[in-house]
């Protein structure tokens, strides 16, 4: 099939560039040049393992290309794939500015049936208005499909070429047909394509999210209630994970989430119940919960040390999760803002993340070219993301450089008693 996708970010490349290994003809369509130039030279303009490898590929095959000429591109094509971002309104709901603009080109481009499909992180009633700015803007047949997204960062190329499930929601048997077609390679294992209503689709998306939030949000009020009370939350996880109703995904505590997914849309849910007169209490108490993690590993310096000023600290890890350099709402964040406006000075490393992290912080911190020289005479280890090369440090040379040999254990990564057992005061959470 010939293909258009609208929007170069994260989705809209991981989904083109998938689609091209398949086999299909794909367009990808940016208004930025620059960032095209970039691409058509097969360089990712994010991080994702195995991106890049797979761009260049199929850019040589002469399958997969880039343009900022949305027309020439959409009029040849069976399937148009609307990609763009839906950032955060003032209240809390997504902002659908890109989506209806693109949704307005694709309506002026098309010259025969075309299935235009949402892939966009969109609300209920999206499709609907799809729809209408579409019709408003051509006499051509065609269909509008919501399919969300479920790719996580940092895997995305396994999510996509592999998914649990594929979500289709549409009304027509027709476009029904089409998108059953695209997605067959994927789903050859036996995962499903679940199809549904539009509307349907689209909630399952938030609701997916939702609920992985408030499983990340549970476990970490268990984890601060465990130390408490004296108990092990790795114990309690165990414990809790043998049931096959509740299993161990998410179930493990940590110094919050961040990312681009939970926190916006925990939001554009709570605010889309809102519109329609429900208080979505639950979801309030994860974002709060989430909120309250983000500052709890500065509440235990400042329980340690009675003051951090003056003081200098290590940060292992700035992204929001391994494996992906997106700092979008990153619990490292929290915490480096937190240390330096109370006095201290803060030393961090990220296997990635570093450009990233200049943007947000400037010359405000320093940026160390490895873990170890992050460690350098500092009075505390705060380890905030679980990169791989992270997880077994040289303990012994740590206790040697460091001048305070005490870790903050954001994630829960190290084993308290061999850390102890090393000389270190630790701290994770919720562990004993």
């Amino acid at each position: 099939m010939r293909i258009t996708v609208v929007g170069t970010g994260y989705v809209g490349l991981v989904v083109g560039t998938c689609f091209s290994e398949a086999g299909h003809f794909v367009h990808c369509i940016d208004v930025d040049e620059s960032k095209l130039v970039r691409l058509r030279a097969g360089q990712s303009p994010i991080y994702e393992p195995g991106l890049e490898e797979l761009l260049q590929k199929n850019i040589a095959a002469k399958r997969l290309h880039f343009t900022t000429e949305l027309e020439p591109a959409v009029n040849r094509s069976d399937v148009v794939f609307i990609a763009v971002g839906t950032p955060q309104g003032e209240s809390g709901d997504a902002d659908l500015q890109y989506v209806l603009e693109a949704a307005e080109q694709i309506g002026k481009a098309i010259r025969t049936y075309t299935i235009i499909v949402n892939k966009s992180t969109v609300p209920v009633g999206t499709a609907d208005e799809v729809q209408a700015v579409v019709a408003r803007n051509t006499d051509v047949d065609f269909d509008v499909v919501s399919n969300p997204e479920f790719l996580k960062e940092g895997a995305a190329l396994e999510d996509f070429l592999k998914p649990d499930r594929v979500i289709i929601g549409t009304n027509s048997e027709r476009a029904r047909k089409v998108l059953g077609q695209l997605y067959a390679p994927f789903v050859r294992t036996e995962h499903p394509i679940i199809y549904m209503d539009p509307a349907s689709a689209e909630l399952t998306k938030y609701a997916s999210n939702a609920m992985l939030a408030a499983r990340v949000s549970f476990m970490n009020d268990i984890a601060i209630l465990c130390e408490k009370v004296g108990a092990d939350v790795d114990m309690v996880r165990k414990g809790m994970g043998a049931d096959r109703r509740i299993g161990y995904p998410f179930l493990f505590p940590g110094c919050g989430y961040g990312g681009s997914c939970f926190p916006k849309d925990v939001r554009a849910l709570i605010a889309k119940a809102r519109d329609y007169g429900i208080e979505f209490d639950l979801l309030r108490a994860v974002e709060h919960t989430n909120n309250r993690m983000k500052r709890v590993l500065l509440w235990k310096a400042l329980k340690h040390y009675g003051e951090v000023a003056g003081r200098t600290f290590a940060v292992w890890g700035l992204s929001f999760k391994p494996n992906t350099d997106d700092m979008r709402e990153a619990p490292a964040i929290d915490l480096i803002e937190g240390l330096i406006g109370k006095g201290a000075r803060v030393q961090c490393h990220d296997p990635i993340s570093m450009v990233p992290a200049w943007r947000h912080f400037g010359d405000r911190i320093l940026y160390a070219p490895s873990s170890y020289d992050a460690a350098e005479g500092a009075d505390g280890l705060f380890l905030v993301t679980e990169w791989a090369e992270f997880r077994r440090p040289d303990f012994k040379h740590l206790y040697r450089v460091m001048r305070s040999p005490v870790i903050f254990d954001g994630r829960n990564v190290f084993k308290p008693q061999e850390v102890r057992e090393e000389g270190f005061t630790y701290y994770g959470i919720g562990r004993t």
